[in-house]
């Protein structure tokens, strides 16, 4: 009985932690042909209300900024680099400097040159999340996108 009562505090145990783990920010992408050469990945993030992550252009010594990666690959290739709104520019304690964040939604857009007519985008983000109390380690998510 002894052994019995100590697997299932164990098991609850385990339970609780992973039922802990917080996710504050789901990511969505989707693609439009703007022509036959061309097309724009969308990528949206939408966030918890409370948490914010932050813009590509935030200033170093600050939080981890939210970057792109696209693999190469022979349909298509990247044009420029990846569009963002305008952020909200506020002072954080905890960095000591003014960060540019998101809140609620934003949506990142890349332009594609293509190759082909039919090609899969494949890539990784990588963002950090905060919110008035804490932050979470940066969290880096793969992606992909069809383009038909």
């Amino acid at each position: 009985m002894k052994y019995l009562s100590i697997t299932f505090i164990l098991i609850f145990l385990r339970l609780s932690v992973f039922a802990q783990i917080e996710q504050p920010v789901k990511w969505a992408y989707a693609a439009k042909k703007i022509s036959d050469k061309e097309a724009v990945i969308f990528i949206k993030a939408t966030i918890d209300n409370g948490w914010h992550i932050y813009s590509q252009n935030t200033k170093d010594g600050g939080p981890v900024k939210t970057s792109f990666a696209f693999a190469p690959a022979p349909g298509y290739s990247v044009i420029g680099t990846t569009a963002e709104p305008k952020p909200i520019t506020h002072f954080e304690k905890s960095f000591g400097m003014d960060v540019s964040y998101f809140e609620n939604t934003v949506i990142f857009q890349q332009k594609i040159k293509l190759k082909k007519d039919q090609t899969v985008v494949k890539g990784s983000l990588e963002y950090m999340t905060c919110n008035d109390h804490k932050c979470l380690p940066p969290s880096d998510v793969d992606f992909s996108v069809s383009i038909k």
